[in-house]
């Protein structure tokens, strides 16, 4: 799959025939891998640009239209994310761009024209609603309520010259009407009475087809004509108030209800007649099209975004008698393009003709990094890109990351329970997985990362023997209490390996840590022990192969400089002084010793060169204390030889390239030395840059390594949380419950079950999770990658089609 390092890329040149050259980026987008460089980058030519702006206004339409069709009510729901679908209609030619261009210009006359009228119409029958509604309320205070006029319905409230109250009536938005009341007592100094009645039905926006609360308000002030009423009409018009007439009497109001009553219900035919007409349009855009797949005009969306791909690309070419641009492929794949640009080129007769022709010469550019994914294998090459890309042939820790990711998660949320119920959460998102690949990528993606990181928080729980923070007697014990119920155990194996195996005795347990450690006095001391022990083991090993694979950079790179100067002396570092740690825990945990000693006063002893002076222990073996000071010595050593002697090797061929150039010699060019020293093309060599960089590198990895080691103690930490966290929880919640007394522990069982299982999903399989995801990716970011990933690399860009129309999104 080339995970360990990126494909070998081949730089050439590809030549199109003008008129068919659309046809041939079409079918490269679908079947092969091919990037375009930008030819016309520094021209600012773009010959395709019409065709773009044309895509760009039928985008534009289709995004009006399904805005349009989605205020319709009824309407059917659209299908869509059906890709392999639309790719295989789009094989057979069944879309044109005049075609669709051309039914969209008609659909988009008739939608404009039909929308003004609707807005009309819509905003005449809000009129006549509110007008209802005004009337409505004017027949119940003048004493028609509820449709049953008064004994005098033809008399007016006030007559003749009695009549001197004037009044405001309308309709305003319900959020504006604490404003409306502040801003009328204001202007009427406290002298004009009101009265607000909300409107039960919601009244629809004709522009935006959003449903809007509207209240209807009379204000009562005295005069009818006076200045108060003028100041009472400016705020209403200045609230955008529809101001309506009010009825005189109870009579009045009851005739005019009538009458618009009519009106209403020949407007409401109108706007029902309307609504049947876009319900027609959307039944037959949002219908599945020919053959079974998207709805129409969700293939036509998609078939907007595959053209004005095609015409970008085709913009990337110069023009001539032919198009031409520079590419980028996969060495791996020049046959197929071959073979596909051969079968397109048949019954031409030999003329306009597509040509692909490898550059032989070196390119200018750095090849871009293009790593073959699977499924399986993309999710956890995406964790690495997101740190950076790898450069061109680096090594990528996405190989390896593949096994030491779920690994160290596992180490720090191991538990049977836990794993299990991750695990089965993985079997169920890769079982079901096709149903988010487009609702929710990202959960596609990681499904086989949760199913791998169940598996090894489920193999990590045996080893912890931990199952929701008890310990499971699956092989039987190798202790025995003795007497019993005394918490003193007797081991049933040879616990000082003398070689003779204790009679009747069954040996230590089979697998895991010993049941017998669960409840222990002593169980949380030697638990942390064991795994702080653990972390180190394997927070040094990891650091240890990030180190050969810098080594392996510098065998592929033939940069003999770089391995001797920096990984011989980073790998002599490291083995010498973490690796001796290793050593001793592993010689501890495999070996019985007297007084065995302790490794961190040890290896501050080393590091201060003191020997045994002040020593407390004695040392691991015989002779072990000389072996370490010659060690400490060489990691002593090494700090130096990474520091001084590349600089100055740089210096000295630097300065003899510049000798060859000057005597004529173009072999050795700047450009190469500044790759040797920095790693990109072309970069003005400076010594003392070059000495800085060589310094922060040292003291990095000198001062990191140690730091790096500590920090992969989170392993320990995180581990630990995990199970006193599971501890607490279930002694608080079900080990309460077992205590009672019957009948009380089968009801409070019930509950106090479901308490612990909604704190197990929510903190323990939610917060903690996610924790020790966090924590696991920065050990692979930092402590890992550090040791050997510069990460500054271009990630390969091939065009493919798939991938333009794949995501699913909203009009």
């Amino acid at each position: 799959m080339g995970l360990l390092r990126s494909e070998t890329m081949q730089h050439g040149t590809l030549v199109l025939p003008v008129q068919d050259a659309r046809k041939y980026i079409d079918k490269i987008g679908k079947d092969v891998s091919i990037q375009f460089e930008d030819m016309n980058a520094h021209q600012m030519r773009r010959p395709y640009r019409k065709f773009i702006q044309r895509i760009d206004e039928m985008e534009r339409i289709l995004r009006f239209i399904f805005e349009e069709l989605s205020k319709t009510e009824g309407a059917p729901e659209m299908t869509k994310n059906r890709v392999h679908e639309f790719l295989e209609a789009d094989a057979q030619s069944r879309y044109t761009l005049d075609e669709v261009e051309g039914k969209l210009a008609g659909l988009y006359a008739e939608f404009v024209k039909s929308k003004a009228a609707n807005e009309k119409i819509v905003d005449d029958r809000n009129h006549t609603v509110e007008d209802c509604e005004v009337i409505a309320v004017a027949a119940k205070m003048l004493g028609a309520a509820d449709g049953k006029p008064s004994d005098a319905l033809d008399a007016p409230l006030l007559s003749g010259e009695e009549r001197k109250i004037g009044y405001a009536a309308g309709v305003i938005a319900t959020a504006d009407q604490a404003r409306f009341e502040r801003a009328i007592w204001k202007v009427s100094l406290g002298n004009a009475l009101w009265q607000f009645e909300p409107i039960a039905q919601k009244i629809t926006d004709p522009k935006t087809g959003l449903a809007v609360e509207k209240s209807v308000f009379v204000v009562y002030f005295q005069g009818e004509k006076g200045s108060l009423g003028q100041k009472v009409q400016k705020v209403c018009n200045a609230f955008g108030a529809n101001m309506y007439e009010w009825p005189a009497s109870a009579g009045a109001a009851q005739r005019k209800r009538s009458d618009l009553s009519k009106t209403l219900a020949d407007k409401t035919a109108v706007v029902n007649a309307h609504n049947a007409i876009m319900l027609t349009h959307a039944e037959e855009l949002f219908a599945e099209a020919l053959g079974g797949g998207n709805s129409k005009i969700e293939d036509w969306r998609l078939f907007c975004i595959k053209e004005k791909s095609i015409y970008s690309i085709l913009n990337m070419f110069q023009e001539g008698m032919t198009l031409t641009a520079n590419v980028w492929f996969p060495a791996a794949d020049h046959d197929s393009i071959k073979s596909l640009l051969n079968v397109m080129n048949q019954n031409k007769g030999g003329q306009d003709v597509a040509i692909l022709m490898p550059d032989q010469s070196k390119p200018r550019t750095v090849p871009p990094t293009y790593i073959r994914t699977n499924e399986y294998t993309q999710g956890w090459q995406d964790i690495i890109n997101t740190y950076g890309i790898p450069k061109y042939q680096e090594a990528n820790p996405a190989l390896l990351t593949i096994v030491t990711f779920p690994f160290i998660f596992g180490m720090m949320c191991g538990d049977i329970g836990h794993g299990s119920m991750l695990l089965m959460a993985g079997i169920f998102l890769c079982k079901n997985g096709e149903q988010f690949r487009y609702t929710q990528p990202a959960i596609f993606g990681a499904r086989f990362m949760v199913l791998s990181m169940g598996i090894f928080a489920l193999y990590a729980g045996f080893m912890y023997n931990d199952f929701f923070s008890i310990s499971l007697n699956l092989f039987g014990s190798g202790f025995k209490e003795e007497p019993a119920g005394s918490g003193q155990f007797t081991p049933l194996f040879d616990a000082r390996d003398t070689g003779c195996p204790l009679e009747g005795g069954q040996g230590p347990y089979i697998f895991g840590l010993d049941p017998a450690w669960g409840g222990a006095d002593n169980e949380l001391i030697y638990v942390n022990s064991m795994k702080m022990k653990l972390s180190v083991l394997f927070g040094v090993l990891q650091m240890f192969v990030g180190v050969c694979l810098k080594w392996s950079n510098a065998f592929h790179e033939k940069n003999l400089t770089d391995f001797i100067f920096e990984c011989c002396p980073m790998m002599v570092f490291l083995c010498c002084f973490f690796g001796w740690m290793d050593v001793m825990i592993l010689y501890k945990w495999t070996h019985v010793l007297d007084n065995p000693p302790n490794i961190i006063n040890s290896l501050i002893t080393m590091a201060m060169g003191l020997g045994v002076s002040n020593a407390d222990t004695a040392p691991v073996w015989e002779g072990s204390i000389g072996l370490a000071t010659q060690l400490m010595m060489y990691s002593v050593c090494a700090v130096p030889v990474m520091l001084l002697p590349k600089p100055f090797i740089l210096l000295a061929q630097h300065k003899r390239a510049e000798k060859k150039k000057a005597l004529g010699g173009a072999a050795a060019t700047d450009a190469e030395i500044g790759h040797s020293a920095h790693g990109d093309h072309g970069e003005e060599f400076a010594f003392d840059e070059i000495l800085i960089h060589q310094v922060i590198e040292t003291i990095e990895f000198v001062l990191g390594t140690v730091s790096h080691t500590a920090s992969y103690l989170r392993i320990w930490a995180l581990s630990l949380a995990h199970q006193q966290l599971s501890l607490v929880f279930f002694g608080k919640t079900l080990t309460m419950g077992l205590e009672m007394s019957f009948p009380m522990n089968g009801i409070a069982l019930y509950f106090l079950f479901a308490a612990w299982f909604g704190i197990t999903l929510g903190v323990l399989l939610g917060m903690d999770v996610l924790e020790c995801f966090l924590h696991t990716l920065r050990l692979h970011w930092v402590e890992f990658q550090s040791k050997f990933y510069k990460a500054g690399g271009d990630e390969f860009a091939p065009y493919n089609v798939m991938k333009l129309v794949e995501p699913s999104g909203d009009m």
